[in-house]
């Protein structure tokens, strides 16, 4: 008797389908929970909360209860679709046309996810595994990543849930799919610096103190650092300044507070902490009172290249025919929560139109991500 087929193209469609804008779930987590379930997984809702962001909801399903356990990992909440008068598409149709799936999220990352779907659904269609395979879905990647994936992980340490390798499905092929995985990620650091004047008018600056230019002095001491020239695994630290405010609406008043925000992604020649010292270092030599407030949003991490690597590395190659570049570029991820519990390594679909208008996945490139995802499965088990 011929195994059932799992199509990652409509499961796709139906997660796109769902207005997962972050954060709101849209019917995505139970769209995937029905589908698990059916297949015999166990799945626990999670929902979390934090004074001053949203509650939200999260997805942990698992099949098998012995080690070895695999865990794919990533998120179904999306960015906003934007002007909807501007793509040539449904945002939220799942639309097929011109050999390409349509949709937002549909490369970050509801296409991966439905390819972790289809790939372990199909697996288990052939018989038992010998250990379990779960999913950590959140709807909080694209926001304050608060109540999402490091909450789950509590979690799952709590009821003694161990995972032992995890990948997470971020678009991490640059051009083609499978040219890049990512094996770590640089920190993020974002520091809000702001300036106290005394407001007045601009016709009696003596009875006033302007605080812009201090701001700008610190900016400018901020913006000439040269943080590293990179180490042996990273790319150099940047700092760069993304907003500037004073909230000030009239042009013949001088402000009473200038403020701005900065953010760095920083390598492993830092800490969140260490890297902090140096800028209050560096602002603090400028002889110029000022208050900074640091928000670290994840430590820079590394997984040295090994089995793991070596694992997604074989399955690529053998399905597409091209060895993956291992990389720590871009941006950063949930993986840096992950890193703290168990090896983990990102690898998903081509990312060159995620967050943009007309977001799109190819339809080759899905089927042969499924089959990517099914063959790491396999070599995984055969390992254990």
């Amino acid at each position: 008797m011929q195994a059932p087929t799992f199509d990652a193209i409509a499961i796709l469609q139906d997660l796109i389908r769902c207005k997962s804008v972050t954060p709101a779930d849209g019917g995505a987590l139970a769209t995937l929970q029905a589908l698990l379930e059916k297949a015999g997984f166990t799945c626990h809702r999670l929902t979390f909360s934090e004074p001053g962001t949203p509650d939200i909801d999260n997805l942990y399903a698992r099949i098998g209860k012995e080690a070895p356990h695999f865990c794919f990992a990533g998120h179904t909440d999306v960015v906003p679709a934007g002007d909807a008068a501007a793509w040539t598409a449904d945002p939220f149709g799942g639309d097929v046309r011109d050999g390409f799936v349509w949709g937002r999220g549909a490369a970050d990352m509801k296409g991966p996810i439905a390819c972790f779907a289809a790939a372990a659904l199909s697996l288990l269609a052939e018989g038992a595994i010998d250990g379990s395979i779960s999913f950590l879905i959140t709807g909080d990647e694209e926001g304050p990543a608060v109540n999402g994936t490091r909450k789950m992980l509590d979690w799952l340490k709590a009821h003694g849930e161990k995972i032992d390798f995890c990948l997470v499905g971020e678009p991490t092929s640059r051009e083609t799919l499978g040219d890049m995985i990512k094996i770590g990620r640089r920190g993020t650091l974002t520091g809000y610096l702001s300036v106290t004047g005394k407001q007045g008018h601009v016709a009696y600056p003596h009875l006033a103190q302007n605080p812009i230019p201090g701001l700008m002095t610190l900016l400018q001491a901020l913006d000439g650092l040269v943080l590293d020239t990179g180490t042996a695994h990273f790319d150099p630290s940047n700092l760069e300044i993304v907003n500037i405010d004073v909230g000030n609406t009239a042009e013949n008043v001088i402000p009473a507070r200038a403020s701005a925000t900065f953010n760095v992604r920083f390598n492993d020649s830092y800490t969140g902490r260490s890297l902090e010292d140096r800028l209050r270092a560096t602002l603090d030599a400028q002889n110029i009172p000022y208050d900074l407030h640091i928000r670290i949003g994840g430590e820079s991490f590394y997984t040295p290249p090994g089995k793991y690597s070596d694992m997604a590395t074989a399955a690529i190659a053998e399905v597409t025919g091209r060895t993956p570049v291992l990389s720590t570029t871009g941006g950063t991820s949930d993986a840096r929560f992950i890193k703290d519990h168990c090896p983990v390594i990102e690898f998903g679909i081509v990312g060159q139109t995620m967050h943009k208008v007309d977001e799109r996945v190819a339809v080759d490139d899905m089927h042969g991500l499924t089959r990517i995802y099914r063959r790491i499965l396999k070599k995984f088990f055969a390992q254990a």
